[in-house]
């Protein structure tokens, strides 16, 4: 995966999320503890922790640096300081050459870090789309790149039914919902 799949899942982000900004984002995001507008503040905290872990290179665990959303941001600013992180991963993932490696669970290239920041677009984009009562679904093609990259171990079928399983979002026919799951971004 690349910057381009990452400037993707973030233009279907804004693209779903962008009309219904002045609705009331203080409703719960799908299966998630956290509202609408904590879910989008937590996607622009992890795309700026993976583009800041890339940059640096770092090694031995993640670096110790929290983004703070202000609390009366609203969702239109929130998915302002959203794509503006995206755009900071974008430009990591760019400047990155196919050798660097940083620490997520372990030494994670740059193809690693584009699947954790399009995984936490599209799921949580999801999550906030259930909570608006959007019935929106990730793309089925960025779905498909994600569980090739970070969940070698994907159920067959349906690729957004099978990372919304992955990622603890639902059950499918023949496996519960999980409750405790892991990806592999890292290549040892």
């Amino acid at each position: 995966m690349n910057a381009d799949d990452l400037d993707a899942a973030v233009a279907e982000m804004l693209r779903v999320l962008t009309p219904v900004q002045d609705r009331d984002w203080t409703v719960r995001a799908g299966p998630l503890d956290w509202d609408c507008r904590e879910t989008a503040a937590h996607v622009a905290h992890d795309l700026t922790a993976y583009a800041t872990q890339l940059a640096a290179r770092a090694d031995g665990g993640y670096l110790p640096l929290d983004l703070l959303v202000q609390p009366e941001a609203r969702p239109s600013v929130v998915l302002k300081i959203v794509a503006a992180c995206a755009d900071l991963l974008s430009l990591a993932l760019r400047a990155a050459g196919p050798d660097a490696r940083a620490w997520h669970w372990g030494p994670t290239d740059p193809s690693g870090f584009a699947a954790l920041g399009v995984n936490e677009t599209l799921v949580h984009t999801w999550d906030i789309a259930q909570g608006l009562d959007l019935g929106w679904t990730p793309p089925p093609t960025l779905c498909t790149r994600v569980l090739s990259r970070l969940f070698p171990d994907a159920p067959p079928g349906d690729p957004v039914d099978a990372l919304l399983w992955c990622t603890g979002r639902l059950a499918l026919p023949t496996r519960p919902r999980q409750t405790d799951w892991k990806l592999k971004a890292a290549l040892a």
